[in-house]
């Protein structure tokens, strides 16, 4: 919780302020990630990867645990889970999709499951996955609160929410060059400018840790354990 207080107290119109100078469709989205479907894995798999591991780690997962990955893409993290939990994919490109259901089939993986659904109406019902986790998906959404809300609401209670996501950095200088690019980021899968505190306030989250992951340590790892 002293971590979510320390990220919101930085200003003191987290909670009402806009998250990012650039604005997206859901039908845009859907475009460019049926665009890059083809070249994902080459361009963001082996430098983000570092930070899907972490994630991972972070999920405490047992036998029998239940996971929604929201945003799955291609399914480059489908293969880390281990074979006794069980794995809903969800994601709103079906070319991601249709990827990653190659990959399943190839590795033989049995305990997982994709969906076509917009993150923004999960058509899941209140507190059904142990684990929910979105994977550099957050800044791409056009309402990346109602996601977050949604990935609460369908964790059971003692379950984990984990987002691992980039965000604008605090270091003024590059906030400033963040902010400045963003609206050409979104053209290649994410706006480069959200704000964590704004994110955090308005999706009314409380972390039970914030870290940076990945080389550089330009992106975010947040667990939240739903009360």
């Amino acid at each position: 919780m002293a971590l979510f207080d320390a990220e919101t107290r930085r200003s003191g119109d987290a909670a009402t302020r806009a998250l990012s100078v650039t604005t997206v469709e859901t039908d845009f989205v859907e475009k460019v990630y049926q665009g890059i479907a083809a070249s994902y894995d080459y361009t963001f798999g082996p430098t983000l990867h570092p930070g899907r591991l972490e994630a991972m780690e972070k999920m405490a997962l047992r036998a029998g645990t239940h996971v929604l990955e929201v945003g799955v893409g291609t399914g480059i993290t489908l293969g880390l889970y281990p074979s006794n939990c069980r794995i809903t994919g969800i994601d709103l490109s079906s070319k991601m999709l249709e990827k990653a259901q190659g990959r399943i089939d190839s590795k033989g993986l049995l305990n997982c499951d994709l969906v076509v659904m917009d993150a923004t109406k999960l058509k899941f019902a209140d507190n059904s996955f142990d684990v929910v986790y979105a994977p550099y998906v957050i800044s791409v959404v056009p309402e990346p609160v109602k996601v977050a809300r949604e990935m609460y609401r369908v964790c059971r209670p003692g379950g984990r929410v984990i987002i691992l996501n980039h965000f604008k950095s605090a270091n003024r200088v590059m906030g400033w060059i963040e902010k400045t690019i963003s609206p050409a980021t979104v053209h290649i899968g994410f706006t480069a400018d959200l704000d964590l505190p704004g994110f955090l306030a308005q999706a009314e989250l409380r972390p039970v840790s914030i870290e940076k992951v990945n080389v550089p340590k330009m992106w975010t790892l947040i667990t939240v354990v739903k009360d």
